[in-house]
């Protein structure tokens, strides 16, 4: 674990993406097998371990420390795993003997061999025998809770770069290989061959757009461009080969099971790329729907059939990369394109259908069609290169998306919570809020939360807030001031709004983030309910 837990402890430090990258280089470089190979799984969010309840930590903790400085501690510390390493007591066991502590493959392959009734005293075990360094990248693994600031393609880039060998290559070969990826490193250190991927039925890492920014379109020539509709569902991924059928959302996330309606109606052979929505195809003819009614069906392990007959399901595809096993990646997107035209009309069915290609002449002719696009499920614009390649990652220039203008409302801090990593000093978590009508007159009903855009310079300005204004307590959630003449105002983006049961406003927001923060404002200027619900009604009429 000692080395896994000195790269977490650097990576976290080391802000600049060059450096996180040599970092890791070094890392996998010098580390031996398995024990990399369970740190990249880790790193890139693959690692299968069994995961450990915060109650049950909380509850070793006290069996050794008293609760009130423990409760003191955590709400200084802000983060439990951080807490619990430092504060743990370990007894005659403090001195740790660095070149004994387990590896990280020892406690990988302890923890996922352990029955039920036996982690409670295996995990007290490794916390005595782990450094306070250790016991942190310990808890934060077993509780699923490992947030550094590294993504699995800046994983995969680092092993480009301490192989030689390009990502793209790595990125193909990624979901058919499992940890600790023995066979990988091999290839990489040119031990082996390269590793034969059995199948090509397995998730592949999905080719990702830009946002579109100021002047990025000035410079391209519309010509060699060709745009698509931007639906408001969920990216997928439909394999089939051999009589294997999956379907896969965009992170690789096996969902085969929520969705039997669309994997047992696949009739073709190869990778389609496409996006999940409710309602009917256009053979159908029935209305797409909103993301509001595709979240009945999304995060179920089982699926009624009342839910398949009020919610079907169905893929719209974009691409195509395999052509029963004949892998067409490298091809143009327009190839790709009339290939997978084919594999749809030769394969009909009510529950995939192919994307429209929008046409345009002029960049500003395609921006008065994404402002005012002909169905309320659309959110955008997607913009392809007609030669491109597909290829995995976020490359700057074949594909951009060209979402409609965000809505933004103002709204008022109700509540902060500490952030993780770096800012686990810092109330950087906020619950806004907005004015309803009641029968005693207005009154603030959160309908958002939002964790990120903001500058590190308004985050002390926020995180001051926080501190000089809390006047309650619920948990780690601290309830600041907000009335008619006192408070924060925020202005918040957001890219959707959806009627919600679960919210006392009534309404829920898709991605909102803080846009700016309105000092010049009092909370009495902020926005009200019934600017939102106007929002919805008119996106609906």
């Amino acid at each position: 674990m000692k080395a896994f837990a000195t790269l977490l402890d650097r990576l976290v430090l080391t802000p600049s993406r060059n450096g996180k990258l040599t970092l890791l280089a070094d890392y996998f470089r010098d580390t031996p097998d398995p024990d990399r190979g369970y740190g990249l799984a880790a790193l890139a969010g693959g690692l299968d371990l069994k995961s450990v309840k915060p109650a049950m930590l909380r509850d070793l903790v006290l069996e050794r420390l008293d609760p009130v400085l423990f409760q003191y501690s955590y709400d200084y510390v802000g983060d439990l795993a951080e807490t619990i390493s430092l504060v743990w007591d370990g007894g005659a066991k403090d001195v740790i003997d660095d070149d004994h502590q387990p590896r990280l493959g020892e406690v990988v392959t302890r923890m996922n061999s352990l029955g039920r009734t036996e982690v409670r005293s295996a995990v007290r075990d490794l916390l005595d025998k782990l450094d306070p360094s250790s016991r942190f990248a310990f808890l934060k693994l077993v509780t699923g809770a490992l947030r550094i600031g590294v993504s699995a393609r800046l994983a995969k880039q680092a092993l480009s770069d301490m192989s030689g060998k390009d990502v793209t290559e790595i990125e193909t070969l990624w979901h058919g290989l499992t940890p600790p990826y023995e066979p990988l490193f091999a290839w990489l250190e040119g031990r082996a061959e390269k590793p034969v991927l059995a199948t090509p039925a397995i998730f592949h890492s999905v080719m990702l757009a830009n946002p579109v920014e100021p002047g990025d379109l000035e410079k391209l020539d519309p010509a060699d461009y060709a745009a698509e509709w931007k639906w408001d569902g969920i990216r997928v991924q439909m394999s089939s080969y051999g009589g294997t059928k999956k379907l896969y959302s965009r992170s690789g996330d096996d969902i085969t099971g929520a969705f039997p309606d669309v994997v047992g109606s696949i009739n073709f052979e190869g990778v389609i790329d496409g996006e999940l929505l409710v309602g009917g195809t256009a053979r159908s003819n029935n209305p797409t729907r909103t993301f509001s009614d595709l979240q009945q069906r999304l995060n179920r392990k089982t699926v009624t059939s009342k839910m398949l007959e009020d919610y079907p399901a169905f893929v719209r595809a974009y691409d195509l990369l395999f052509e029963s096993d004949l892998d067409i990646r490298a091809e143009t997107f327009f190839e790709r394109r009339r290939r997978l035209r084919d594999v749809i009309e030769q394969a009909p069915h009510d529950r995939f259908d192919l994307s429209e290609l929008v046409p345009f002449s002029t960049w500003d002719e395609l921006d008065r069609i994404r402002i005012a696009p002909p169905d309320p499920v659309i959110e955008g614009v997607m913009i392809k290169r007609k030669d491109s390649p597909y290829q995995a990652g976020r490359l700057k220039g074949p594909w951009f998306k060209w979402k409609r203008d965000p809505y933004n409302i103002d709204a008022v801090m109700l509540y902060a919570q500490r952030g993780h990593g770096k800012r686990s000093s810092y109330y950087s978590d906020f619950t806004f809020g907005v004015w309803a009508e009641t029968p005693d007159g207005e009154e603030l009903v959160p309908v958002g939360k939002a964790y990120f855009g903001f500058t590190d310079a308004e985050l002390e300005v926020l995180d001051k807030f926080v501190r000089d204004n809390t006047i309650d307590r619920f948990g780690p959630v601290k309830a600041v001031r907000a009335e008619r003449d006192f408070g924060f105002v925020l202005e918040v983006a957001f890219e959707g709004i959806n009627r919600s049961t679960r919210h006392k406003s009534g309404v829920a927001m898709r991605f909102p983030r803080i846009a700016r923060l309105r000092q010049d404002k009092l909370p009495r200027d902020a926005d009200r309910l019934a600017t939102l619900t106007a929002m919805l009604d008119a996106r609906e009429g």
